[in-house]
């Protein structure tokens, strides 16, 4: 497997005697395993098509696809500058998502399995015409850095396979990832495509696809995928994927679901570092993307107001779990459940946070003590206001049901939460800004699952890294005063047992 460069493993490998089969390969793996490796996400400002009706002729797809690779091609060679070994690029980051099933077309490639060992910069004759394929694997080759990106697959199939379209192919919304040397390494199919992408079909099974370097296993899905089973928790609980490689197209819903917020959050729930790289377009609210890592963001990106790319690298452990400061199993339930007499609010209303809707009660008094239900889920609060504004209300939330609208997941969420307004009717509409800061918070609950997400956000959209800790016995709790005024503090629980049937994917 290629060695990123610069590496005195590689003068190494130049010694040493050929050794048959596995015994080899092992022993060239653990000779050049590292402990830390450079990532880079790309946040991107997508130029996209026109809107038609027609398609566009391949070369006028090519055109546009090629000025997108030109710019992702400035952040790759100044990645691979900066040190680093592997770069992530956004969903859409191509050639971006105003498409019909029809006009997507002239923008696919046929992507075979990474398993031909083909790189395609060197052999680009080899399949049918991909210039796509060939330019990424050439950024990849003449920089000497690991490409992720994605982009349209297509597949024919005819009427002997029951679920063969009318048109005769599939259409796959793709991730690819080119190593060092431009070789093709991995091909995903997205498993969970979200209710607007009628462009694309959805995979008859879901896929698991990790890769093996010398700084780590990993692990790749896009974007929906993130908040279900397959494949996500199937990478990091079960195949033990040390990083994964995240292209995301994600629009930012506040309170809970901002791109920086909820993927910062994933990370440190499933322990797993995390290279999530959206795409930028302020019309859509879609910005936010970060190196996220199991004790919180590494760096991260997050910029409502202009329309420029941005560019991040961080150092990061390339095996996690190995650290002594990973962080140790959770019992999210532990500490909520051991409370004999839960002093539940009297004065408990509800309110929509989009179309959940939560138990929440006021925060009256400075410091408290509270716990509001909702079905199985009591949600339980400590807390000491340093700072509280006259004109702001807090509420503690608690929801315990299906999320959604058309594709339903179940969701269980502890939030303390600051409203819109003063007016109760406000809390849980979107948010930015706050004056308010906490001394001390300890937030827990009874949560029916192990997949438990926590996290903190500060007035502007801002993570607070270094500042809260989760125990062992299931607390989200403060280090110390609040530096700055405070949006929510969550912990989000995923009960993936109980997610319905997904609606819009049909079986062969």
């Amino acid at each position: 497997m290629p060695i990123p460069r610069n590496h005195k493993a590689r003068a190494m490998l130049a010694f040493q005697p050929l050794v048959q089969g596995t015994v080899f390969a092992l022993s060239v793996l653990q000779a050049v395993a590292w402990d830390s490796f450079t990532a880079a996400v790309y946040e991107h400002s997508v130029i996209l098509p026109a809107l038609a009706n027609e398609p566009p002729s391949p070369d006028d797809a090519l055109a546009l696809m090629n000025k997108n690779m030109d710019i992702l091609e400035g952040a790759i060679k100044e990645a691979a500058r900066q040190g680093a070994h592997i770069i992530v690029t956004p969903e859409d980051g191509i050639y971006g998502w105003r498409f019909t099933r029809e006009a997507i077309y002239p923008y696919l490639e046929d992507i075979p399995d990474p398993e031909v060992n083909w790189i395609p910069c060197t052999d680009p004759k080899r399949f049918a015409p991909a210039p796509v394929q060939e330019r990424l694997s050439c950024m990849a080759r003449n920089n000497s850095i690991y490409v992720v990106a994605n982009i349209g697959d297509k597949k024919s199939c005819n009427s002997s396979d029951p679920s063969c379209p009318s048109d005769g192919r599939y259409q796959f919304n793709t991730d690819v990832v080119f190593d060092s040397e431009g070789k093709l390494v991995a091909r995903y199919h997205k498993y969970n495509l979200f209710r607007g992408e009628t462009q694309f079909n959805f995979p008859k099974e879901p896929e698991t696809v990790t890769f093996e370097t010398p700084f780590g296993k990993f692990g790749i899905f896009t974007c929906f995928d993130i908040l279900f089973r397959e494949p996500a928790v199937v990478l990091v609980s079960e195949l033990q994927v040390d990083t994964v490689l995240f292209p995301t197209a994600w629009m930012n819903v506040l309170p809970f679901l901002t791109a920086v917020e909820f993927h910062s959050a994933w990370a440190m729930g499933m322990g797993v570092n995390l290279l999530s790289a959206n795409t930028h377009n302020t019309g859509l609210a879609m910005t936010g993307s970060g190196i996220f890592t199991p004790d919180g963001p590494v760096a991260y990106h997050y910029d409502p107001e202009t329309e420029e790319g941005h560019l991040l690298i961080a150092e990061l452990r390339s095996r996690p779990r190995l650290s002594p400061t990973y962080p140790l199993a959770v019992n999210w339930s532990s500490y909520a459940t051991s409370i004999k007499k839960f002093p539940e609010g009297k004065n408990t209303f509800t309110g929509a946070v989009r179309r959940d809707i939560f138990t929440f009660s006021e925060l009256t008094h400075k410091a408290g003590n509270y716990t509001v239900c909702q079905r199985d889920l009591c949600c339980h609060l400590i807390y000491r206001m340093s700072d509280k504004n006259k004109d702001e209300i807090y509420v503690l939330g608690a929801f315990d049901g299906l999320h959604g609208s058309v594709i339903k997941y179940h969701w269980q969420i502890c939030t303390l939460l600051k409203c819109k307004s003063t007016d109760l009717k406000s809390c849980g509409q979107p948010v930015e800004t706050a004056q308010t800061k906490f001394d001390t918070f300890s937030l827990s609950g009874t949560f029916g699952t192990h997949y438990v997400f926590p996290e903190v956000l500060y007035s502007g959209v801002q993570l607070a890294p270094g500042e809260f800790e989760v125990l062992h016995d299931g607390r989200l709790k403060s280090k110390h005063s609040s530096s700055k005024p405070l949006l929510t503090v969550t912990l989000f629980g995923r009960n993936y047992e109980k997610d319905p049937p997904h609606p819009l994917r049909t079986s062969p």
